[in-house]
């Protein structure tokens, strides 16, 4: 399998209250009673860090968070995991991030948060300490899971931060939200054209873009300079994309989502660990997909699934 930490994973660690399943009904009534309301870990690179470690790895996770009693629940968190958090930075009066995942009837999902909180305050004096640290220089795999979340890390900072992770020759990744402030190609690319793999949602790279249709899409990206376009399509699977070739590679067939939150997380980290393991482009993407159908059965990011099942899942779209 593997000797890690190989991977290092950067990006927002918080809490997340998922509450489902919810409509616009709850605000008509005086108390709607759900089966069951927890905390979670929650934000995209501790959820890629998690589902790294299910899969069999024991990645380094970068991040900040307060010193408060939903850090300290996100610190444990890792250590029941598994997960290498020497790169996570606790800051005094700090809050960490919490999130309120409302997930209606049909696993889609509108989150409340906050704007003080952790998740926007991550920035380039966070990060550089963790890759001076011993643990990193193990790592051949970087991925900033959390492009466009934090004000604080802005583009020129990313595309430095790219700058020193590709020095070192390791492989660039990142995942993506929608561009807080209507960034484009025009602004990102600089930063993009540092990238080994991009993993946007169709909504994400549809932002980014300006383009309507997947292909088109991962056509303009590769223009960027991204060196590969993974752009996650929901439902309908995913699209592969380099210069040298392409696919479209369904979702795994007969699956009811319940929640997705977490899922572009989780394939983003799947098709990471089936990268460090030496697969091919296109099997990579076929084992993102197995391991993405497996977190949209259950509320919350977490499940019950293991890597085993993601090999099993592998098989029903052979």
């Amino acid at each position: 399998m593997f000797d890690f930490p190989e991977v290092a994973v950067i990006g927002a660690a918080i809490v997340d209250i998922p509450l489902a399943p919810v409509s616009a009904a709850v605000f008509d009534a005086h108390s709607t009673p759900l089966s069951r309301i927890a905390m979670a870990p929650g934000g995209d690179a501790l959820n890629e860090a998690l589902a790294l470690s299910r899969l069999g790895a024991r990645p380094l996770l970068v991040s900040v968070v307060g010193e408060d009693v939903p850090g300290d629940f996100i610190l444990k968190t890792l250590r029941d995991a598994g997960v290498d958090a020497g790169g996570v930075r606790r800051v005094p009066g700090l809050d960490t991030g919490i999130n309120i995942v409302l997930v209606d009837g049909r696993g889609e999902r509108r989150f409340i948060t906050s704007a003080s909180g952790s998740l926007r305050q991550l920035g380039l004096p966070d990060i550089l300490p963790a890759l001076e640290s011993p643990a990193f220089a193990g790592v051949k795999i970087a991925c900033l899971a959390s492009m466009f979340v934090s004000p604080l890390l802005t583009l020129e900072d990313t595309a430095a931060l790219f700058d020193r992770l590709k020095a070192r020759g390791m492989t660039l990744c990142a995942d993506t939200t929608r561009p807080k402030r209507g960034e484009t190609l025009r602004e990102a690319g600089p930063a993009l054209s540092r990238l080994d793999y991009f993993f946007p949602n169709e909504g994400e790279a549809a932002a980014l873009t300006g383009e309507s249709d997947p292909d088109a899409m991962a056509d303009a990206l590769l223009e960027a300079g991204v060196g590969h376009a993974v752009i996650k399509l929901g439902g309908a699977g995913c699209l592969l994309a380099s210069a040298a070739e392409r696919h479209r590679i369904p979702a795994v067939p007969g699956i009811v989502p319940v929640d997705t939150t977490g899922a572009g997380d989780t394939f983003a980290a799947a098709f990471i660990a089936a990268l460090a393991e030496g697969r091919a482009f296109v099997d990579c993407g076929r084992f993102a997909n197995a391991a993405a159908s497996l977190c949209v059965e259950h509320v919350g990011t977490r499940g019950t699934w293991t890597r085993e099942d993601v090999e099993e899942r592998l098989k029903r779209m052979e």
